[in-house]
């Protein structure tokens, strides 16, 4: 039995009944998975009939487990029922509370989700907005020359001088407080290059005019943010030890260099390649600056209601995709807490107003793509598959053999909405 009730600011409370038959089968199941593993004396493991063990620990020992292992099934089953019959699309992880579980009984749970918000659209044609200029200057060209000037240039001794602001600098160095050591403040041959702002504000200006091999004790106090909560606020001596110091040696800007570092003969022809590249950059980055505008312009004229458990659960999607990215760098979440002083709700809860404006920004535009009856063509889906497959250097119906149909109907929708986006951009002033 599926029961369904609207709440209000777009919740829905779907209540569930799984029939004692089917929590029986459950139970069955535990049994079967957990009995070897389970002392019942006078018996081996695995032996044990199922009524002694639930006459040993009880008749409800497996209830628990069965009720987890029917529930999550149970409700997906009813969230695709509850759509179909009213029409709804529900947007977040449930909030579950039990009503009835009891032995030789029906499980009946209330489920509390968000469903898809409606909206009204404002205006999102003819809008106005403000976008960076794509002009390149001469300032712009300098800058990128230079820029490669630092990726060609050499690491030299710095001769007959004390530490100046850009140096790199081999360094030995012990942190106290309250002149006890503390875990992390102590380095050796540690490479930092002074300006970059690596350590705690403070720290790298105290080390300029240092000459090698000399020692000097540095007096810091550490940000009240600070991640460490043991340390925020508090005041530190760092004993540190020049052991060399370095320099970047930039090569010289003339044709010799714009060959070396490019196709041209001249460093002339360089820069105007440079300027071309840059233009192009610029334009596309002024071009998402104005789409990002004219979203934000189009989401603050339109009025939706979206409930706070569809945002926690699209921030709660960003943290794991994160803990995903870290794993991927071998690093877990519990590590990357750790290290932080973050909390998961803490990140969750980080993430609530960057999720808020995504959901925002996305709904307005599934709007709009049903509003002017935007349609996504197999061959649109195919240049997508091309584009990607270009993109990951993989043959492109080999790609597209690897998406199920969820997914395509996934690119379906992000295509739409990249139609609609379209639409705004090109009918905007």
């Amino acid at each position: 039995m599926v029961k369904y009730e609207e709440l209000e600011h777009n919740l829905v409370k779907i209540t569930v009944e799984i029939p004692v038959e089917d929590v029986n089968k459950a139970e069955d199941g535990v049994y079967q998975k957990m009995k070897n593993r389970i002392n019942v004396p006078g018996f081996r493991k695995g032996k044990a009939p199922r009524s002694m063990i639930e006459h040993f620990y009880g008749r409800g020992v497996f209830l628990e487990d069965a009720v987890n292992d029917v529930v999550p099934g149970a409700y997906e089953k009813a969230v695709e029922e509850v759509e179909k019959e009213h029409g709804i699309t529900i947007t977040s992880y449930p909030e579950i509370e039990y009503t009835q579980v009891e032995l030789d009984k029906p499980v009946i749970f209330e489920a509390t989700a968000a469903k898809k918000p409606e909206v009204k659209l404002g205006k999102y044609k003819g809008l106005k907005v403000e976008a960076p200029s794509a002009k390149v200057t001469d300032e712009d060209i300098q800058k990128a020359l230079e820029e490669e000037q630092a990726k060609n240039s050499s690491i030299v001794p710095a001769e007959g001088r004390p530490v100046a602001d850009g140096d790199i600098i081999t360094l030995d160095f012990l942190g106290k407080v309250d002149d006890v050591a503390f875990p992390g403040g102590e380095g050796k041959d540690y490479e930092l290059t002074i300006g970059s702002h690596t350590f705690i504000p403070g720290f790298e200006e105290q080390l300029i005019g240092m000459n090698a091999d000399e020692t000097k004790d540095i007096t810091v106090t550490f940000p009240e943010d600070y991640g460490e909560k043991s340390l925020a606020g508090k005041e530190a001596v760092f004993t540190c030890t020049v052991k060399s110091i370095k320099v970047k040696e930039l090569p010289e800007l003339n044709d010799e260099f714009a060959s070396e570092v490019s196709d041209f003969d001249t460093l002339e022809e360089y820069k105007q390649d440079l300027a071309k590249k840059l233009g192009e950059k610029k334009a596309a980055d002024a071009k998402r600056a104005k789409e990002d505008a004219l979203l934000d312009a189009v989401v603050a004229k339109s009025e939706i209601d979206v409930p706070d458990m569809m945002i926690t659960s699209e921030a709660r999607a960003s943290v794991q995709n994160f803990a995903q990215r870290l794993q991927s760098q071998g690093l877990s979440m519990e590590q990357y807490m750790q290290y932080t002083g973050a909390t998961e709700a803490q990140l969750i809860e980080e993430q609530k107003a960057p999720a808020e404006k995504q959901i925002r920004g996305r709904l307005v535009l599934e709007a709009i793509a049903a509003a002017e009856s935007i349609e996504v063509t197999d061959a649109d889906v195919d240049a997508e598959f091309a584009r990607m497959a270009e993109q990951y250097g993989i043959e492109a119906d080999k790609l597209k053999s690897f998406s199920d149909e969820s997914q395509i109907e996934a690119m379906k929708k992000d295509l739409a909405t990249g139609k609609a986006l379209d639409l705004v951009y090109e009918q905007s002033k």
